[in-house]
């Protein structure tokens, strides 16, 4: 049976990668510091997850186990699996980076010359390349050119709405939507690429990573904040508010022209997947609160994030953007106590100002007319 190590047993973790590489037949060793879930893993050797879409189905997953990632257990793991991949969160890529050194040497060591597949589940545009960067500082220089021989790092875009988990009796439960896409870069690959449904394969990733980000993450933040502005509390509330929909469509057709221009994308084909963006935010199934989507909001406004890459892709085609202003100054907007992030972008606002802060934290020209534009928005919100 093929082996995977799965470094985040979180409820992404469970309810979506972890999931299809299971359903593929993959037995699956779960990695985290939880020690609690790590044990729960261990004891029941299965989870339920709940996939709710048009109707709810609760589904079985089974051949799973998990390890505490800080163990040296992991590195027995690591020395005879096929695949190894994270949902972990962008910043926790790089601590993790040092225990996957290890892991290569120790595989290297062991003269284990099968080759190894690494792949970085993140909401982060090549996620996998990073991690490599990460990896390769801690790897002894003496095992570099091996493990460029043996170890592919394989970039990915993945898609799929995962909730906090509702209350269960079993810390293992997690709710998913039916809606997932998960598309890696056929061309990263050492030895033969995993067949694993569910797992789609492209020459052109970076296309579907924009589509992504550009469509599902630009149109779920400008929600949630026009959402927080309004007072509502979940994403669903949010997107049935008919000037919040409005203005979410014009943002992602916006973000749209751009993706047409750049990847050539079928409009038709392009103007449903919207389409099915919004009705996932409308999901009667999905709790999803709109201070969570809406967390994090520095990160969010950063040049190459799900806000101000869309606004320059719209300068650079001389495409309209006036719903993606809009969203930029409902970010500016967003207040929340426990976010360390929306805590300090409002004191650098009060101090400084919108266009200021908008040349600071997004690199845009304070003094160019789409500043200018968030500025007169922001005052009017």
């Amino acid at each position: 049976m093929r082996k995977a190590i799965h470094f985040g047993a979180g409820n992404i973790g469970r309810g979506f990668i972890g999931k299809l590489l299971a359903d593929a037949g993959i037995y699956v060793i779960f990695a985290d510091v939880n020690q609690e879930i790590v044990q729960k893993l261990q004891q029941d050797g299965q989870y339920q997850v709940k996939v709710v879409g048009s109707e709810c189905q609760q589904q079985t997953v089974k051949n799973v186990t998990a390890v505490n990632s800080t163990s040296d257990e992991i590195y027995e793991h690591m020395i005879c699996v096929d695949l190894i991949t994270t949902a972990v969160g962008p910043n926790v890529l790089d601590i993790i980076a040092k225990t996957i050194a290890t892991g290569i040497q120790k595989r290297i060591d062991s003269g284990n010359s099968t080759p190894l597949n690494i792949i970085a589940c993140e909401n982060m545009i090549r996620g996998t390349s990073h991690l490599k960067e990460q990896v390769y500082q801690h790897l002894a220089k003496e095992y570099h050119s091996k493990a460029d021989e043996l170890i592919g790092f394989v970039d990915s875009a993945v898609d799929r709405i995962v909730p906090p988990a509702e209350a269960s009796d079993n810390i293992l439960d997690v709710t998913v939507e039916s809606f997932s896409e998960w598309i890696v870069d056929e061309l990263q690959f050492v030895g033969e690429i995993p067949d694993i449904p569910g797992m789609e394969k492209t020459d052109n990733l970076m296309a579907y990573v924009e589509r992504k980000l550009f469509t599902l993450n630009t149109g779920h933040c400008i929600t949630a904040y026009l959402g927080c502005l309004k007072g509502y509390q979940t994403i669903k509330e949010a997107i049935e508010d008919e000037t919040i929909y409005a203005d979410v469509k014009q943002a992602m057709t916006e973000s749209g022209e751009v993706l047409l221009h750049r990847y050539h994308f079928e409009r038709k084909i392009h103007a449903a997947y919207i389409q099915k963006i919004l009705s996932r935010f409308a999901n009667p199934y999905l709790t999803d609160d709109v201070e969570r989507v809406g967390r994090q909001p520095i990160r969010k406004l950063g040049e190459n994030d799900r806000l101000i890459k869309p606004l320059r892709g719209t300068m650079e085609y001389g495409i309209s953007n006036t719903a993606l202003l809009k969203g930029i100054a409902a970010a500016l907007k967003y207040t929340n106590a426990s976010d360390p992030q929306a805590v300090d972008l409002q004191a650098y606002l009060s101090k400084h100002g919108v266009l200021p802060t908008l040349a600071h934290y997004a690199n845009l020209d304070e003094h160019g007319k789409e500043a200018k534009q968030v500025e007169a928005i922001y005052n009017t919100l």
